[in-house]
């Protein structure tokens, strides 16, 4: 089996074509982006591509790309099932509320009055979020009606820019506070202010408007669980959350400790119920009952490539210094 490789740097692809070097797999390196890249893995078994979320070519293309390599015989990796919902929560609600997964209560809605009659009923505090993002960007805790209400309203008005400098102030400003960061990265997001277009993203990507989601609020958690399953395998990391904040992911806070088999239990069915390749649970607690607050089939590395060992869907622990999780995507293609 010969597979095509796309090659970012930083992503899982690094680790892809030093497993396939040290496993003599045969592997060979083509430009998504290219016109004929069709073409350029037709003489190959199999496709690999971490796509990104925040690179408006992959947000274009990437998902039809797959599916159309699929529907030519090529097996890929993430396939069509494992990242047709990525870095999109509303679709995600729909397709974990399908297999009846502990999803935390989500509430979608499409005109303004819908979401405003649903406001007058509910009770505060919600979570409210954008569809996309990732390190708890895009993610606003609500303590009132009438906060929810001018969101809303903005959600069917103006809409959401895809970039908002007071939000990365803000997060760049908590970690040079935490000494994680110089004061250039503070300064940046005062110049990207000035720029009619502060990224390339947000110059390409139309504002998110038309829809309004909330979360229900769970409170008295101090940390999430990242699990992550790939195959009949999970490793897994406990986030802490940010001071004085309600939000995990992203605050680069991670401790190891031993996964429940509650949690495990509700990551290996619903990935295998779901038929992902690869899926990162983010898990809450409601009172002792895990709860899923989004999923993903790409991660952050920094923190789980440092656990010490895996799960095996019988929940048996094995040891073993950083497991080469991105190796197992290499495996799972030969599955």
């Amino acid at each position: 089996m010969k597979i095509a490789i796309h090659h970012r740097k930083g992503s899982f692809s690094d680790r892809w074509i030093s497993y396939c070097k040290d496993q003599g797999i045969d592997f060979k390196i083509v430009n998504a982006y290219d016109t004929d890249i069709i073409n350029q893995v037709s003489d190959c078994d199999a496709f690999m591509w971490h796509f990104h979320h925040a690179d408006y070519r992959d947000v274009q293309f990437a998902k039809a790309l797959i599916l159309s390599l699929e529907t030519k015989g090529i097996r890929c990796f993430p396939d069509g099932r494992t990242c047709w919902h990525f870095d999109n929560k509303v679709w995600e609600k729909y397709l974990l509320e399908a297999v009846d997964a502990p999803l935390v209560p989500s509430y979608v809605f499409y005109t303004k009055e819908e979401a405003f009659k649903w406001v007058a009923s509910t009770e505060f505090p919600k979570v409210f979020k954008l569809k996309g993002g990732a390190g708890a960007s895009n993610v606003k805790l609500v303590h009132t009606r009438k906060e929810a209400e001018q969101l809303i309203n903005q959600c069917f008005t103006k809409g959401f820019s895809q970039y908002r400098w007071q939000d990365q102030l803000k997060e760049e400003w908590r970690m040079y506070k935490e000494g994680k960061v110089g004061l250039r990265n503070v300064v940046r997001p005062l110049y990207f202010a000035l720029k009619p277009h502060p990224t390339e993203f947000s110059h390409f990507q139309q504002k998110e408007m038309g829809y309004a989601y909330f979360q229900d609020f769970i409170p008295n958690n101090q940390f999430d669980l990242r699990v992550v399953v790939i195959g009949d395998k999970a490793i897994g990391e406990k986030r802490h959350v940010r001071k004085g904040d309600f939000r995990a992911s992203g605050s680069g806070e991670f401790e190891y400790v031993p996964l429940g088999e509650d949690v495990l239990s509700v990551a290996f069915n619903v990935a295998r119920r779901l038929h992902l390749q690869s899926v990162a649970f983010d898990f809450i607690y409601r009172d002792k009952e895990p709860l899923i607050v989004e999923i993903s089939y790409g991660f952050g590395t920094h923190g789980i490539s440092h656990c010490k060992g895996y799960y095996t869907n019988d929940m048996q622990w094995h040891p073993e210094p950083e497991p080469d999780f991105c190796g197992w995507m290499v495996d799972s293609i030969f599955s």
